[in-house]
């Protein structure tokens, strides 16, 4: 299993977690969830639902990925499968996304509340 953090303009939103390759959840923290002001993660994950599962990589994730020659250089440099778009999405979407919407890897340590 891995998780990471789901961070919007650096406020934790909630987590993602990848159980295997065909099991994903995303579940918004209680205190953002619980605020009616703060927007939904996206329009596909709305905050009518707390957690959301799937059997694969949620669209709104997989699309912050980088595509073609651009996703085989990343996968090269930093040494990750090509195919595995959880450890690529951990791995280049901490910082300098298009959006508001970073992502932070949780050390096996720490642990989701």
């Amino acid at each position: 299993m891995r998780q990471a953090k789901v961070l919007r303009n650096g406020e934790l939103v909630g987590y993602l977690t990848e159980d295997n390759r065909r099991s994903y959840t995303f579940t918004y923290d209680d205190a953002w969830f619980a605020d009616t002001k703060r927007p939904a993660v996206s329009l596909t994950l709305p905050k009518t639902q707390k957690t959301y599962q799937s059997e694969y990589l949620f669209p709104f994730f997989f699309n912050m990925l980088s595509e073609g020659v651009n996703k085989r250089l990343q996968s090269n440099q930093l040494h990750i499968d090509e195919n595995d778009s959880f450890g690529l999405l951990m791995a280049t979407a901490q910082s300098d996304t298009i959006g508001a919407i970073t992502i932070q890897p949780v050390e096996p340590d720490q642990k989701s509340e």
